[in-house]
């Protein structure tokens, strides 16, 4: 067997064509891709295959079982979790693996700042203030943002056994690994308008579902 990569990206993944073509060939050297395909229709699997990615197919839909699906498959060292829709740029990685490189922080999230008006509706900013609120309180961790991108070592995210496959993963992982004693902190990246249309965060009704999939993940019993 080839030996493993250093890091390994892993997009969780459904009908985003669009932000792939523009995502992958930005992702630097050295970093090998995950496409933790949910069943996309419109030719995702096709253009991750045609940059290289390795495809992971995934049958229970879900956010969070894309991104732990990705998570069982990588064999690096380092994983990054990161949305396939062209918000985020893969230039950008350094910015949250630097710290878990030179040992500072066990997780580390991308907090969004966005670069154009309307990147980030009035609705997603609201739920992202109330989120960190409630994990403040549930952990003691401050973030400002729960937000798409996270990067952390492998065998301990496996550890932490998270649970959810919904939109609550992300903020799971937060809360178990600072129940974990995990050193937690988050590092601005840039947030782009996003490459066609959201699934979950797209709509105040989507926000609505996806905070409550997160609320449950902040003030689900410890054990």
């Amino acid at each position: 067997m080839d030996e493993p990569p250093e890091v390994e990206l892993v997009l969780p993944c459904l009908d985003e064509v669009t932000g792939l073509r523009w995502l992958l060939p930005r992702v630097p050297p050295g970093i090998a891709v995950i496409l933790a395909d949910n069943g996309s229709t419109d030719g995702s699997v096709q253009v991750g295959r045609g940059h290289g990615a390795r495809v992971v197919d995934v049958p229970q839909r879900g956010y969070g079982s894309a991104c732990h699906a990705g998570l069982l498959a990588a064999r690096a060292d380092i994983v990054v979790v990161m949305d396939a829709d062209g918000t985020l740029d893969p230039a950008q990685l350094d910015r949250v693996l630097d710290p878990l490189r030179e040992g500072r922080l066990d997780l580390v999230v991308g907090a969004r700042r966005p670069v154009r008006r309307g990147a980030q509706p009035w609705h997603l900013r609201l739920a992202n203030r109330a989120l960190a609120a409630r994990l403040a309180a549930r952990t003691g961790v401050r973030l400002t943002d729960l937000g798409p991108v996270r990067a952390a070592r492998r065998e301990p995210l496996l550890a932490l056994d998270l649970q959810d496959r919904r939109s609550g993963y992300p903020a799971e992982t937060v809360v178990k690994a600072a129940d974990a004693g995990w050193r937690i902190g988050e590092v601005p990246v840039d947030y782009h308008l996003r490459r066609g249309r959201s699934k979950v965060t797209g709509t105040p009704r989507g926000v609505v579902q996806a905070v409550r999939d997160m609320t449950a993940a902040l003030t689900r019993p410890v054990g």
